[in-house]
């Protein structure tokens, strides 16, 4: 199994947009109780509301052992001096356990591609020297969203590895000849623990509305394979059932290893379906007696 930089977040974690409504009490308590149940990766993106790197600092110190990968933390969001300055500190302070995501969002720069803006990032904090402090206890880990073969390629060449965020187990299969064997590789995947068909499917074309209506995505599927037919009118059962996977936990659990049998590393898990404050631990509990060991 590949790691990030020698840090092993183990099989299955968890990723959520949960914190982005919640008090920063409960968002510690649910760190702090996912830890406990066993869960050693916990990953977060950055949609506008709460700060990447101050809720990772969060994350990180109401917990003790949990890894907290940013997934992603913007790159129009903070210059690349920012990015690497809030890195450098969480490496310092919480050695081995926080890992920088980086991916092609916040507000755009016009006329400027995502993999030369990418590279240039990348380039700008290669660049930047360390404080002159005492050595760090721990790198910088960084990982990137990335689908493409390009974005995979510069993910495998610059950084740790990539993470791809809903995709299919085919999908994955090609990431993995593109990243070779030694990059990391961390798929996102969504969830429901709903046996209804037409209940699940209902909560998950609600989910999937954003991502059938943004040109990049729509592209995405695409080249998942997905026809125009299949994208239409919230989108068909299969392209449904394929990227939110629903059921009983122990199906779930089997649909989602398809992804480690097809080259993943790590896969975080979603949950959807969930309204804006409320919290996905009750799903968390029972994904954790068929995911985690021990």
């Amino acid at each position: 199994m590949a790691t990030i930089d020698g840090l092993n977040p183990g099989t299955f974690g968890i990723y959520t947009f949960d914190f982005e409504h919640q008090p920063a009490a409960r968002i510690g308590e649910s760190a702090r109780e996912l830890e406990q149940l066993g869960w050693r990766a916990l990953w977060f993106p950055e949609v506008g509301g709460r700060e990447a790197l101050s809720l990772a600092d969060r994350l990180l110190a109401a917990t003790e052992r949990l890894t907290v990968i940013n997934g992603i933390a913007q790159i129009w969001a903070r210059d690349a001096r920012t990015a690497q300055g809030g890195a450098l500190l969480l490496a310092d302070a919480f050695p081995d356990r926080h890992v920088l995501g980086l991916g092609f969002g916040g507000t755009p720069h016009a006329g400027v591609r995502p993999l030369a803006a990418m590279g240039a990032y990348l380039d700008d904090m290669d660049a930047l020297q360390p404080p002159a402090t005492a050595p760090l206890k721990s790198p910088v880990r960084r990982l990137l969203a990335a689908y493409g073969p390009k974005m995979l390629g510069l993910a495998r060449d610059r950084t740790a590895g990539a993470h791809t965020y809903h995709v299919n187990v085919a999908h994955t299969a090609e990431a993995r000849e593109i990243l070779g064997p030694d990059a990391f590789l961390g798929v996102e995947h969504a969830v429901l623990l709903e046996t209804d068909a037409g209940r699940a499917r209902a909560i998950a074309r609600e989910h999937l509305v954003p991502y059938l209506n943004t040109p990049y995505n729509l592209a995405k599927f695409r080249r998942l394979g997905y026809t125009e037919e299949e994208l239409a009118h919230g989108g068909s059962d299969r392209l449904v059932d394929d990227l939110v996977l629903w059921g009983e936990p122990e199906s779930v659990a089997a649909r989602l290893r398809g992804h480690l049998e097809a080259g993943a590393d790590h896969v975080a898990v979603q949950v959807v379906g969930t309204a804006p404050g409320e919290s996905s631990m009750p799903s968390w509990r029972r994904l954790g007696e068929v995911l985690l060991d021990g």
